[in-house]
């Protein structure tokens, strides 16, 4: 188990991401800083107080939810209104945002915005994952926000099928997107009209998307994901990222990963 989490490279940046891997489950959250306030502290709470057992259904993630959200909201309106109106104005306008994803150690898995959670059978070389199609990372995300009431259009469930040499990860949007990108260019055959889907959309991934395209390949799990998967620690992580944006592959971004 290993959860690391990096805010984006230049000083002084505050980290709005959290990643947490412990016995039961691993999860990730993405605060979101472009609206809202406390998003660091969101997006920490929520990955922390998950339950041990799985959450199944929108329901029991709404019910969740509600049970938790108030004491992060008085914590943040008392800060808020120490640190004077405007912020309290802000916070009471728009509150905190945050992504979700969590998978618990059997397979059972719940999704609300675009982190990610994957299942990777090492036998058959398949990948199974939470999100929908590449080109959906172009969308503005669901995100849960502290003080109004969830969407059941942004939620997701489902359990992965778990082979006995299956490796489970989590990753916050910008490392989904990558690895994603590259499960999909190197098994271009079966994705060709996906991958082209996203490349049509003409936006800053289709970059990233077209310069997977030209790589050379061979082998998925060793060039892709045991270089991320292997990283022990913050620093190995954050020179393999740099390496992956110096490249032209990975965007720019808070990089959050769990493994289980």
């Amino acid at each position: 188990m290993k959860a690391i989490s990096i805010a984006k490279f230049e000083e002084g940046i505050v980290n709005e991401d959290a990643a947490i891997a412990n016995e039961n489950l691993i999860a990730v959250s993405d605060g979101a800083g472009g609206g809202g306030v406390f998003a660091d502290r969101w997006s920490k709470y929520l990955v922390e107080q998950l339950p041990n057992n799985p959450i199944n259904d929108y329901s029991s993630f709404d019910a969740w939810i509600d049970s938790i959200w108030e004491p992060f909201y008085n914590d943040c309106e008392a800060t808020a209104t120490k640190e004077g109106g405007m912020l309290l104005n802000k916070f009471y306008d728009e509150g905190s945002f945050a992504t979700l994803v969590a998978v618990w150690q059997e397979g059972d898995w719940i999704s609300y915005g675009d982190s990610v959670a994957f299942c990777y059978d090492k036998e058959s070389g398949k990948l199974q994952h939470t999100f929908g199609k590449l080109a959906d990372f172009n969308n503005p995300p669901h995100l849960v926000n502290c003080k109004d009431p969830t969407d059941e259009a942004g939620f997701r469930t489902g359990k992965f099928e778990i082979g006995t040499n299956c490796v489970i990860f989590a990753a916050s949007d910008t490392i989904a997107h990558y690895i994603l990108m590259m499960y999909e260019a190197y098994n271009k055959a079966d994705f060709a009209e996906e991958l082209q889907e996203a490349i049509n959309a003409q936006t800053k991934n289709s970059n990233y998307i077209k310069t997977a395209m030209s790589l050379k390949k061979k082998n998925f799990e060793e060039d892709v994901l045991n270089k991320l998967l292997n990283c022990k620690n913050i620093g190995n992580l954050k020179r393999h990222l740099q390496s992956l944006r110096k490249k032209g592959l990975l965007g720019h971004d808070d990089y959050s990963l769990a493994i289980l």
